[in-house]
C-alpha cells in the first residue's frame, strides 16, 4: 500500500500545492505526514499544527452546534424560523427555476430550522448556476469561496436575503451552501450570543478544539498558511495571506465556510461525532 506520506509528497514536490497536512485515525491508532512549506515562497515549513481555512467543513460544526440548541430546547427542529428570522416570515419563490427573479409566488409553507439543516429551504446553489435566482446569491449576499471580509453584518446580511427569492419551495429540493449561513445567524439570535463566542463556548472549548475560530489571532499567524488560487497558466495566484481577512473578526461570522483550524482539531470534532456526541451533544 502506499504510504502517506508518498501520497503527500507526490503533491507537494514540485507539485501544485506548496505543502500540505494529512491525517488518519482509527480507533487508538493516529497517522500523521506533513509535507512542503505554508506558502509558495517557503517562508516556513508546514507542521502538524500549521492552520488552515477549512471552508465547507465549518458546516458540519454549524450543524452541531444547532442541535445544542434542540437539545436544551431554545429551537425545535420543526419549528418555523420566524421568531428568530423575521426576514424570513414570509419568503416569495419564482415560479419556474429557469423564471426571471420578479416572476414569484408565496411560499407554499414556512421554512423550518429542519428545512435549514438539510439544505432544503429553498435558498442555495443548485448545479446550474446560470439560473437567475442563483446571480444574487453571489452579487448581494457574496456567497462562493470565503472572503470574510466584504460580507455585510448579519442584520443587513438577512434583510438583502429577505428581497431575493427562493429557488424552489420549502422542502422541495437540495440546494448547497446559504442554508448554513442562515444557521449562522439562527444561532446567534436563538442563543443571544455572537456566534463565535456561542461556538467557543460551547463547542470548542469543550472539546480542546484549541486553534479553530472565525479569526486568527496574531500570536498564532506564523502557523497559518496562505490561500491560493489556480491561474490560467497552471500556477498559484495568492487570494490571501496569514495576515489577512482572517486575522480579525468579520462583521458576517459564516457558518458556511469561515472557519480556520488544524487537523487535530477537526480530528477531536469527528471523533465527537462517532462517539455519539462526547462531551456536548446525547447521542440522541
Amino acid at each position: 500500500m502506499t504510504k502517506l506520506g508518498d501520497i503527500l509528497d507526490r503533491h507537494t514536490s514540485g507539485g501544485p500545492t506548496p505543502g500540505a497536512v494529512a491525517l488518519v485515525a482509527s480507533g487508538d491508532r493516529v497517522e500523521v505526514e506533513v509535507a512542503g512549506t505554508v506558502d509558495v515562497d517557503g517562508t516556513a515549513p508546514m507542521a502538524r499544527d500549521s492552520i488552515f481555512r477549512i471552508a465547507s467543513i465549518t458546516k458540519p460544526i454549524t450543524a452541531a452546534a444547532v442541535m445544542l440548541l434542540v437539545e436544551n430546547g431554545t429551537i425545535g427542529l420543526d419549528d418555523p424560523v420566524e421568531p428568530w428570522l423575521p426576514e424570513l416570515a414570509a419568503p416569495m419563490v419564482v415560479r419556474t427555476p429557469a423564471g426571471p427573479v420578479d416572476d414569484v409566488v408565496p411560499a407554499a409553507r414556512p421554512i423550518t430550522v429542519m428545512d435549514l439543516l438539510t439544505f432544503t429551504a429553498g435558498y442555495g446553489f443548485p448545479s446550474d448556476f446560470s439560473l437567475p435566482a442563483v446571480g444574487p446569491l453571489f452579487s448581494d449576499l457574496k456567497q462562493g469561496p470565503p472572503q470574510p471580509q466584504t460580507v455585510a453584518a448579519p442584520d443587513d446580511w438577512m434583510a438583502t436575503l429577505s428581497r431575493i427569492p427562493l429557488l424552489y419551495q420549502p422542502g422541495e429540493a437540495w440546494l448547497y451552501n446559504t442554508c448554513s449561513d442562515i444557521l449562522g445567524v439562527l444561532i446567534a439570535r436563538a442563543a443571544d450570543q455572537p456566534l463565535p463566542e456561542f461556538l467557543a463556548e460551547r463547542l470548542f472549548e469543550p472539546l480542546g478544539m484549541v486553534d479553530t475560530g472565525l479569526e486568527v489571532p496574531a500570536g498564532k499567524l506564523d502557523r497559518f498558511t496562505s490561500y491560493y488560487r489556480a491561474d490560467q497558466a497552471g500556477g498559484l495566484d495568492l487570494v490571501d495571506g496569514p495576515g489577512g481577512q482572517w486575522s480579525s473578526l468579520p462583521a458576517f461570522p459564516s457558518g458556511a465556510g469561515g472557519l480556520a483550524g488544524t487537523a487535530d482539531d477537526w480530528l477531536r470534532f469527528g471523533r465527537m461525532l462517532l462517539s455519539g456526541g462526547g462531551r456536548v451533544l446525547s447521542p440522541e
